[in-house]
């Protein structure tokens, strides 16, 4: 394996000089208000901060050879990479690095195979759909921002580790058709063309429904351009 299997530079991802290994009563009506708000606020997960109680999945040589037999029984070409940790924290455990799942999807690393099973079938199955549905096309090629890039949440400096940094996460920027047209989220989530918006708006809507995390042009502006999609500590669909 080299170093272009994994994705996000990963040559540049360790600072210099680290070492590398393979293998986060005055008022009577106050209490009850407090009970209501702090009940809302439950229903409202954050995608900046980890659930109560949830841990990240073992992984295990066992529960990774299954997951690779489900991602083979979907019809995706894949091969298994070489676990991959650094000293800042990043990782790449568990994961595949997907050859061929149906749509050729551009810029694609390494992925952790319990974020590419819900991949792959999102792209064969919801992908096609969708695009016939609404577009009355097929979709020839998806393009990515990648998977794995060693750097915090939202690139801010501070933020805890992003679950790109684990492989454990894709960003989808735009779809190719058959017909020729090229429909990106930047330009098509609130363009003109309604069909369009209906495409974008099913894509995400599908995803939330396999992925943890879910983000989109909604949900802040750092996702104008893009979905993300990953298997961190959810739900959270937005």
């Amino acid at each position: 394996m080299n170093a272009a299997d994994y994705g996000g530079g990963v040559s540049s991802l360790v600072p210099a000089g680290s070492r590398r290994r393979f293998p986060l009563r005055r008022h009577r009506l106050l209490p009850g208000l407090l009970v209501v708000l702090t009940a809302l606020a439950g229903c409202i997960p954050s995608p900046r901060a980890p659930r109560r109680g949830w841990t990240p999945p073992i992984e295990t040589p066992e529960r990774f050879r299954q997951c690779l037999a489900a991602l083979r029984a979907e019809g995706a070409q894949v091969e298994a990479l070489a676990d991959r940790r650094f000293d800042n924290g990043c990782s790449a455990t568990s994961a595949v690095k997907l050859v061929a799942i149906g749509i050729p999807v551009t810029n694609l690393g390494a992925v952790k195979c319990g974020a590419a099973l819900p991949f792959v079938r999102w792209v064969r199955q919801d992908v096609p759909t969708m695009a016939q549905r609404w577009l009355g096309s097929d979709v020839v090629r998806i393009e990515s921002f990648g998977s794995f890039a060693c750097r915090p949440v939202n690139n801010q400096a501070g933020n805890r580790l992003s679950e790109h940094g684990r492989a454990n996460a894709v960003d989808i920027a735009a779809f190719r058709l058959r017909d020729g047209r090229r429909i990106s989220v930047r330009d098509g989530w609130n363009g003109d063309d309604q069909q369009v918006r209906g495409f974008l708006r099913a894509l995400h809507k599908a995803a939330c429904g396999r992925f943890s995390v879910v983000l989109g042009p909604d949900a802040n502006a750092l996702h104008h351009d893009h979905f993300h999609f990953d298997m961190g500590s959810g739900p959270y669909c937005r």
